[in-house]
């Protein structure tokens, strides 16, 4: 759990060192706006952006009774942020899988890609899907229901 925070506070850490040279300065505006960004920045790369990881069994369980896709991911992986961001509102509807908090789902996408831990990997109907577009996988999902 602490290692899915540890870049989200490096992010406020720095940020806030940088607000606080540029105020020293007496650029308060500019301290601001990038206390902002950095904490904006941060928020995105914490685990808070995605919704509520379950283990990787019990994903696949509910995926094999309401066919919705699972996904396997990690805090700080830029391309499982865009997969969540561009799913928007859809996100809640597939099923998540923190490969960090998981060892059992993180061994699952070992085995799927070749003894790498390369996220997000999508399983549909059981077969795992590398990186998929946010596109492909909002159509596995409308199929689904």
């Amino acid at each position: 759990m602490t290692r899915a925070w540890i870049l989200p506070m490096l992010l406020v850490l720095c940020g806030s060192a940088v607000a606080t040279g540029l105020i020293l300065k007496g650029s308060f505006g500019s301290a601001s706006g990038l206390l902002l960004a950095f904490v904006v920045l941060a928020g995105v790369n914490s685990p808070v952006i995605f919704p509520r990881s379950i283990a990787a069994g019990e994903a696949q369980r509910r995926s094999g009774v309401d066919g919705r896709p699972v996904v396997f991911w990690r805090p700080g992986c830029k391309y499982c942020i865009r997969l969540r961001i561009r799913l928007g509102r859809d996100a809640r509807k597939v099923h998540w899988v923190n490969i960090w908090r998981d060892p059992e789902g993180a061994a699952a996408v070992r085995a799927a890609n070749d003894g790498n831990e390369t996220v997000p990997t999508v399983v549909v109907a059981g077969r795992p899907h590398t990186n998929p577009g946010p596109e492909w996988v909002r159509a596995r999902l409308s199929a689904s229901t």
